[in-house]
């Protein structure tokens, strides 16, 4: 089978590679459809820990496809259900794996991190994936690359949970790449009222307001914009942009009681940032942060998107064959588009 394989730093290739084998209690899945992330961008641009030439990782944990065959232990599922899988497993005994929050296992293990993941023809499902409930069946309506998407979205999704978001607020969303644009969507899911979007890139900007035409675009002294709409500031600031001085400034255009989430994490030699900690006092201010998905959060985030509540198609930028990998990673690493998806016959 073809899959793409991270071999370090700047060193992607796609190789046939065998066919995985299967034990009684494991799944063989078709893949179907698989999506670059920015977590894989940035494997692919700084190497990853443990991966090299002689043992190379195959990527890829946003992925979606079909059932091909199963082990005769495994009686929950059927070969041909069209399913989309979780990526993160717990080690299922732990305080964390025992209250559902099998992704914040200390040695979880999970699909295109630690183990080969989805950008393959096929992909083996562990006995631990099919037992967590990692596996969920898509309904019909559903197509595979906006299965693909639901595992960020998820992440979206446990991260507004957090902020425990009640209807009305208004919120400031600070990077409008396709992780920006869901939580706009899982924001108006929650009920916010005024919804803001700042970005470095006008082109990302615009191209949110296009899919959401209330969305208020600020640019400039942030602060004096959000007081003109609010007279008072934000009650909820997002910051899903890899930004230290976005984290620095967020704190000033909070209302009281405001609420901050820290989305997604800082490069490595810039993950010390300052903070006002007398506006954290004074405003009676709460900051969040948040990792990954639980397997609820996957399948709430797998209905909404089986019912047509979240429009995951519209961030789809394009799809692409595996023999195209590199093209895609490219657009991706660039901030070409929004979504790009890695497609199987």
């Amino acid at each position: 089978m073809k899959a793409a394989l991270l071999k370090g730093k700047l060193d992607i290739s796609v190789e046939e590679v065998p066919l995985p084998e299967i034990g009684d209690d494991e799944i063989l899945l078709k893949v179907k459809a698989a999506s670059i992330c920015g977590s894989d961008v940035r494997m692919y641009k700084n190497g990853y820990q443990h991966v090299s030439k002689e043992h190379p990782l195959i990527i890829g944990h946003e992925f979606a496809g079909v059932i091909e065959k199963i082990g005769k232990q495994v009686t929950a599922y059927e070969v041909g259900q069209r399913v989309a899988v979780a990526p993160n497993m717990g080690c299922g005994t732990c305080d964390h794996c025992v209250s559902g929050e099998t992704h914040l296992c200390e040695h979880y293990q999970a699909f295109g991190i630690n183990m080969n993941g989805g950008f393959a023809e096929y992909v083996k499902i562990p006995a631990t994936a099919i037992q967590q409930g990692n596996i969920t069946v898509l309904q019909d309506a559903i197509s595979f690359a906006e299965a693909a998407l639901v595992e960020p979205l998820s992440c979206v999704y446990n991260g507004q949970k957090r902020l425990h978001m009640t209807p009305g607020k208004d919120v400031l969303i600070i990077g409008a790449g396709p992780i920006g644009i869901m939580h706009i969507m899982v924001a108006k899911l929650f009920g916010a009222a005024k919804v803001f979007m700042n970005d470095l890139s006008r082109e990302r900007m615009e191209q949110a307001k296009k899919l959401f035409p209330d969305l208020i675009l600020v640019e400039g002294d942030l602060q004096e914009e959000i007081c003109k709409h609010t007279g008072k500031g934000v009650d909820v600031c997002i910051i899903a942009a890899p930004a230290p001085t976005a984290q620095t400034q967020s704190l000033q255009y909070m209302n009281m009681n405001g609420q901050l989430l820290f989305f997604g994490g800082l490069p490595k030699d810039r993950e010390n940032v300052s903070l006002n900690t007398n506006l954290v006092h004074y405003k009676q201010l709460s900051i969040y942060g948040c990792t990954r998905q639980s397997v609820m959060d996957y399948r709430l985030c797998s209905k909404l998107v089986n019912d047509k509540r979240i429009p995951l198609n519209s961030i789809i930028s394009a799809t692409y064959p595996i023999d195209d990998f590199m093209e895609a990673m490219d657009k991706a690493a660039h901030a070409v588009g929004l979504k790009h998806v890695i497609t199987f016959a």
